[in-house]
């Protein structure tokens, strides 16, 4: 959804539309996922959440119509973050023993590095709405506003570049 279309949404439920406000609900809840799963533990993401939506319902009422709901919500999510962190810092701790087993990440390192070479052979259009959309999860419509392009170009790009991508790969492994 567009902001313009939560602000709608968020004016409506004001004066008191039920369905728009689950609807609002819902779309907010999974942006609200988004930003948390880049910003927080797994297992703090839902918590967080549901603390935000929790927080939009009790201070629905200092929204105002005039301005925009993004920035609004970003705010609450921002400082509910904080607070998570403060949380997180305060929270006891366990030593971790000098024997414990670290997982070699040579591999991961590797393969990320076998994809930005591949993506970096993709023309950029295609190579940064790759990565928007299928690396950092953003939505169609804010790979769209971020990358200047139109929703539209922005899923051409994605079919393309995936297409060119699996040629990529396929002619080295048959150069193998």
């Amino acid at each position: 959804m567009t902001e313009s279309e939560w602000r709608a949404l968020m004016v409506a439920a004001q004066s008191g539309k039920g369905e728009a406000y689950r609807r609002l609900l819902t779309e907010v809840s999974l942006w609200l996922h988004r930003y948390y799963v880049r910003r927080l533990p797994a297992g703090m993401v839902d918590d967080a959440v549901q603390e935000v939506l929790l927080a939009v319902h009790e201070k629905r009422h200092t929204f105002d119509p005039a301005q925009e709901f993004g920035p609004w919500l970003g705010a609450i999510a921002r400082y509910k973050w904080i607070d998570r962190l403060r949380a997180m810092k305060a929270a006891p701790t366990e030593e971790l023993s000098d024997s414990l087993a670290i997982r070699d990440h040579g591999d991961a390192v590797q393969d990320a590095r076998s994809l930005e070479m591949l993506l970096a052979r993709l023309k950029p259009a295609q190579a940064e709405v790759i990565r928007l959309v299928k690396l950092q999860g953003m939505s169609l419509e804010e790979a769209a506003a971020r990358s200047g392009q139109s929703v539209a170009l922005v899923k051409v790009n994605i079919h393309r570049g995936i297409g060119r991508l699996a040629a990529l790969v396929r002619d080295q492994a048959d150069d193998a």
